[in-house]
Formats: C-alpha cells, structure tokens, sequence
C-alpha cells in the first residue's frame, strides 16, 4: 500500500505536469472506486485551471477552478503522466486530460482508491479533519508523541501508525522507525520515556526523508509518475526479512502479527 513517501513522490512527480495548466476534460472509464466517482466532475472540471497541488498524510489535493480533487491511491493504485493518446491498459480507471496534451491516469487493480471533490476547504472534509500532525513538518518531535501517549496501553507501533496521532507512518516505515530508535514494537506506547520518543520522532523523520529521497518503496505495485520502481527496499532493515540476520548484530529477525499487522523486529537490538 502506498505510504506517505510514495504519496510525496507521486506528488513532486506530477506537479511541474499539472500545476499552471487547464483541464481539457476527466475521462472516468470506472466510477467504481472506493467511492463512486461523481457523475458530473467531469463537467466541473472541464476548462479549469490547476492552481496548486498539496499533500495531507496519503492524500492528493489538487486545487482545481474554486474547488479541490481529493485523490487517495487505495491499496495498489498509482498516478502516471503520459501522452493523452497512449492507449489504456486494464485497470486505467480515469484520466484527466490537460490542454498540454498530456493527461494524469489513474491505475488502480483493487479499485481502493478515491477520486472526490469538494466546494470547501479540503482540510476540513471529514477524511481529513481528524488527521495528525505531519512528521515531517513542525510539530511533531518526541514531547508531542511523549505526551499523546501518557496512559496508553497500546503497543507502541500501533500507536504512532494511529493518523490520528500522526499521518503517513505506515507498516514499512514504522518497522524501520522503531528499529532505529532501538525500541521493541510490542512496548507499551505509555511506557516510553521522553527521551527515547525524541529519538523515535528523529527516526520517523529520518526514515521517510531517505525513503522520499529514493522514491519510496515498492514491494508489490507502486510506481512513480514515470512507472519507475521506488528504491527504499534495498536498504530496508528489518521489513519484511524474517529469518534474515540483522544488519547491526547478525541475529535473526523476528516477525510476528502486531494490531493485524506483519511486524519485523530485531530481538537484540530493540527493547
């Protein structure tokens, strides 16, 4: 599932082709999203211009006339920007058409994802209103997730996967957080001092900058603007390496299901 340095490089990906630049129209060739998509957007769209392209946690926001496109990439989706006259392959849902001649196509296989647009502000759409701070942003350091987890019982890798706590740390990334920090991911969230969430949120921060960095993981599906792979994965630590010894200690990392989760620890070096 794409996670925030996958949005963020979609996101950098696609904004030089968008912003600026009017819509010629929205093809929808699958309203069956997550959400059916709206019978008239592509009358809403149509002759408007691009006026900027945001990020909130996972989601897209581009700014269109006087509304707002929230996209989500599901499970398995991806944005590329092509030639509007390639032809769709299976599973290319909607495409939005720009007066370049390039058009944004949407790929989605599990049809998870969101096409949604809204008259108001963005960031108070009931899918974004309750969201966390963002951990690359000011905000957000070990005080705030030392004091958010004072009485929690909760483990901790949960606990900061909670977007209500903050956005966009997903499976992958708090796997390699917490290893980082040398802290086990089944530690209960209120039972972690000040000092050791300080160097938790550095971790956070430093994982999603160098997985940005290298255009995000894939795993399975993703793919950037241009159908290229990310690249994170080759320097994951303990995701997804079971049985594998660990890079710092050469013991065997651990897996185990953690709030319904595949969860990868090194049993020596994380208490």
């Amino acid at each position: 599932m794409p996670e925030l340095p996958e949005v963020e490089t979609t996101l950098r990906g696609i904004r030089p082709y968008l912003h600026g630049h009017l819509v010629h129209a929205l093809q929808v060739r699958e309203p069956r999203l997550r959400w059916p998509v709206a019978a008239d957007l592509p009358e809403r769209l149509q002759g408007q211009k691009v006026h900027a392209l945001e990020r909130r946690g996972k989601y897209l926001l581009i700014r269109i006339g006087e509304g707002c496109l929230i996209v989500h990439l599901g499970m398995s989706g991806s944005l590329r920007v092509t030639e509007s006259a390639t032809p769709p392959r299976k599973h290319d849902h909607y495409d939005l058409l720009l007066s370049t001649g390039l058009c944004l196509r949407f790929h989605d296989p599990r049809r998870f994802g969101c096409l949604l647009w809204t008259d108001a502000e963005p960031h108070r759409h009931p899918l974004l209103a309750g969201l966390g701070p963002e951990p690359l942003e000011d905000g957000f350091d070990g005080h705030y997730l030392f004091g958010r987890s004072r009485g929690r019982r909760q483990a901790v890798k949960p606990f900061i996967m909670d977007s209500s706590i903050v956005v966009g740390v997903g499976n992958i990334y708090a796997s390699e957080a917490l290893f980082r920090a040398g802290i086990a991911p089944q530690r209960a969230a209120g039972r972690i001092s000040r000092e050791r969430y300080q160097r938790l949120a550095e971790s956070i921060w430093t994982v999603l900058a160098a997985a940005i960095a290298q255009g995000g993981t894939t795993l399975r599906d993703f793919v950037n603007e241009r159908g290229q792979p990310g690249y994170f994965k080759q320097t994951l630590h303990v995701y997804d390496r079971a049985g594998q010894p660990c890079r710092h200690c050469a013991t065997p990392i651990s897996v185990d299901r953690l709030g319904q989760r595949s969860t990868f620890w090194c049993p020596r070096c994380q208490r």
